[in-house]
């Protein structure tokens, strides 16, 4: 097999004695409005060039919209992806959700893991994953199974994400709660009963708007034989990785403790850089806490179970960091509830806490007259009931974005937004590389994208060019990753971005993985170039030019002459023009003049 420009890109090869696992090389097209499913092969060329995933679910979104198309309207589409390797890989299984995000009206890609990916990968079969096009008439689920789906109507319409997943109780389901139905702008799409979520950017609510409640996936996992010594060679390889080690002693639920101490933890709403009672949400109170952990048998354990009035609940670093100390809450009980109203309600708890922050800013302003203010959990637990149900003026509001709610009533540089999605946790004013990281991701402010700041506050300043290099490095990188689709901390055991295995399913990439990553990174900026785009959205926050106002770093700014020189940077190494867009020269090197004819012209 070719490239279209004549260089070898992919060849099947023989694995060993036994047979290969098959590949998945169709997709199901499912259209709600005409209550229609078909079985359609993958292009070849697509899947040499995109493996699956990421990669795959952006060529398929660039060709099916339009520029300008509504997130929330008919031509929307929405794609459950998984990759090549889904369900042979260590570590913990995922899938991609895909489309055009109603909160950034950007390209969007939310992962999530659990027992769904798995169950998806053995039901849709030959299948890579599902694309969903237009509108139900009434409520619907879809019903994933050998190979095929059918559409149903959708009973558990109005229900919480706990109780729509336990009215299947044989199967995975990946659903939508109150927030999705009402289409919340950050609404998330969950899975395992709420403790696994695609949680950013807001899928949830075009699943909403679509009508579409719950994805219901029946059947085995796939088989993996064939692929033993493989898998467990590189499970004991990922073991003994940092990141293994760290996952199996703490997961995600230690990211409090780290930035805490580095001075780079959100703090009552982005004054502070540090959070004086972190240890009562960190590791420790955790630990002192936890019922069990999530996957308990396997040799790289899940997330903490705590327990609540609720039943139990598994707390991520994102939930001590944004609804802990980003709202001044600091007891870990409350936090911990917090966390499961999001779950339950299907509201991504980053952009939710960030919402409760800018009302208490807003008060204190007076661009609001709210009685809420930090360190209060019984109200910012009333006014995420308010969002999710729209039931005020400002729960409405809300339900779209702070930027959205700065427009109705003022205050828009209160909590700091990149192209109108909320930052996580993680304060560039303590590590300036995730300024740019931030700036530079492609759905709105993401620190998984490139999380340079684990290594930058040892390293010390990097300077501009260095600071672009390696978030470039990250994000192309993980844009190989989320197309084959690993886990994200096992991807830290493939120095060969999955080569081997790839070579172990019958596909040989002899064109290079990393520009493979370094294509699709591409691919979301044209998509997200043709949807309006440019430098002035991959900017610099005015909140972030505000000196913090303790902590280590207390006094620290990110520099707007500084921030410029590192995008400026970036875009030269990425082989962008000055205004963000990909060169004539980058777009013939990357193979993708097929993608360009929407432009008029390529400016070098």
């Amino acid at each position: 097999m070719v490239r279209e420009n004549g260089t070898s890109f992919w060849s099947p090869v023989p694995t060993n004695d036994q047979m290969a696992p098959p590949i998945a090389d169709r997709l199901l097209r499912v259209d709600l409005s005409a209550g229609s499913v078909e079985s359609t092969p993958i292009p070849d060329e697509w899947r040499r060039r995109y493996v699956g995933g990421k990669g795959l679910g952006a060529r398929y979104l660039y060709d099916e919209l339009d520029a300008g198309v509504d997130p929330l309207g008919e031509e929307n589409a929405m794609l459950f992806m998984l990759g090549p390797l889904s369900g042979y890989l260590p570590g913990e299984s995922r899938y991609a959700a895909i489309t055009k995000s109603p909160l950034t009206g950007c390209f969007l890609d939310s992962y999530a893991g659990g027992a769904f990916p798995d169950t998806l990968a053995g039901a849709l079969g030959s299948h890579m994953g599902l694309l969903v096009t237009g509108v139900a008439s009434e409520p619907v689920r879809l019903v994933v199974e050998d190979g095929d789906a059918t559409i149903e109507p959708a009973e558990t319409w109005g229900a919480g994400t706990v109780d729509t997943a336990q009215a299947f109780p044989n199967a995975a389901v990946a659903c939508i709660g109150p927030a999705g139905e009402r289409q919340v702008a950050y609404a998330t799409i969950a899975s395992d009963a709420g403790d696994h979520h695609a949680g950013r950017g807001g899928a949830g609510a075009v699943m909403g708007s679509k009508r579409l409640k719950a994805v219901v996936a029946r059947g085995a996992p796939p088989d993996a034989d064939g692929l033993d010594d493989l898998r467990d060679a590189y499970a004991a390889k990922y073991r003994e990785t940092d990141t293994g080690r760290w996952l199996r002693a703490s997961g995600t639920v230690e990211t409090i403790d780290f930035a805490n101490e580095i001075g780079a933890l959100s703090t009552r709403g982005w004054s502070d850089g540090q959070f004086e009672s972190a240890a009562e949400l960190g590791i420790t109170a955790v630990e002192d806490r936890a019922v069990g952990r999530e996957r308990a048998d396997t040799e790289t354990p899940g997330g903490y179970r705590v327990a609540t009035e609720d039943g139990d609940h598994v707390p991520r670093g994102a939930t001590a960091m944004t609804l802990g100390a980003g709202l001044d809450i600091d007891d870990f009980d409350a936090v911990a509830e917090l966390g499961q109203t999001c779950d339950r309600l299907g509201m991504d708890l980053i952009s939710a806490g960030s919402a409760v922050a800018w009302t208490v800013k807003a008060n204190a302003a007076g661009v609001l007259d709210r009685s809420l203010s930090f360190g209060e959990p019984d109200g910012a637990r009333a006014l995420l009931q308010e969002i999710a149900e729209r039931e005020s003026e400002l729960g409405d509001a809300l339900a779209d974005g702070v930027e959205a709610a700065a427009t109705r009533f003022g205050g828009r540089d209160l909590v700091p937004t990149v192209k109108s999605m909320e930052l996580p946790a993680y304060d560039p004013r303590g590590a300036q590389s995730m300024a740019l990281a931030y700036a530079t991701s492609d759905r709105g402010a993401c620190h998984r994208r490139a999380r340079p700041i684990e290594r930058e506050v040892f390293d010390g300043d990097w300077g501009a060019d260095r600071t672009a290099a390696e978030v470039i490095r990250e994000q192309d990188r993980r844009s190989m990753l989320w197309s084959l689709i690993a886990d994200d901390f096992f991807g830290d055991a493939l120095d060969d971005l999955g080569r081997e295995w790839l070579e172990s399913v019958g596909l040989d990439p002899a064109g290079g993985l990393a520009t493979t990553g370094e294509r699709i990174w591409n691919v979301t900026r044209l998509f997200n170039v043709r949807e309006g785009i440019s430098r002035e959205d991959d900017s610099l926050p005015a909140a972030l030019q505000e000196p913090l106002e303790s902590g280590p770093r207390a006094g620290a700014t990110v520099d707007r002459d500084d921030f410029d020189s590192m995008l400026d940077a970036y875009y030269r190494r990425r082989g962008w023009t000055d205004d963000g867009v990909p060169t004539t020269q980058t777009i013939d090197r990357l193979d993708l003049t097929a993608l360009t004819d929407d432009f008029d012209t390529f400016d070098d």
